[in-house]
C-alpha cells in the first residue's frame, strides 16, 4: 500500500496504524450494526486496548530502526498521535451525554 507522499509524517504513520485496527478488531465487528450505546462503548473500549497494544510494537520497531537511514520514522510523533486518538476516544466515553431539557412549548398565538 502506498501513502500519499505529501502527508505529514505523523499523520501518515498514524493512518497506517488506524488502517490496521479494523483487521485487528475483526471484520464482523467493523460491519456489525450497534444495538445500543453500551455496545458502542464496549467496542470503543476494545479499540483503546488495541491502541495500547500498539505501544510495544512501536518501541520494538524503533529499536530496530537504522540510525543511518536517510529518511527515518519519527516514533515520538507516532506515539503522540496514537495518544491523541486514544485521548479523544476516552474523552468521548467519559463525557456525559447531554440529555435534552424539557422546554416549555411556544404559544404561537400572540393576539389578545
Amino acid at each position: 500500500m502506498k501513502l500519499k507522499t505529501d502527508l505529514p509524517l505523523p499523520f501518515a504513520a498514524a493512518m497506517l496504524c488506524l488502517m490496521a485496527l479494523p483487521a485487528a478488531a475483526g471484520d464482523e465487528v467493523a460491519n456489525a450494526p450497534a444495538t445500543s450505546q453500551d455496545d458502542e462503548n464496549a467496542t470503543l473500549v476494545r479499540l483503546i486496548h488495541e491502541l495500547d497494544a500498539l505501544s510495544p510494537l512501536i518501541y520494538e520497531a524503533e529499536g530496530k530502526s537504522l540510525v543511518d537511514k536517510r529518511v527515518r520514522l519519527n516514533y515520538g510523533w507516532l506515539r503522540r498521535d496514537i495518544a491523541l486518538v486514544k485521548g479523544g476516544i476516552e474523552w468521548h466515553l467519559n463525557t456525559p451525554s447531554t440529555e435534552p431539557r424539557n422546554v416549555e412549548p411556544l404559544k404561537g398565538d400572540y393576539r389578545y
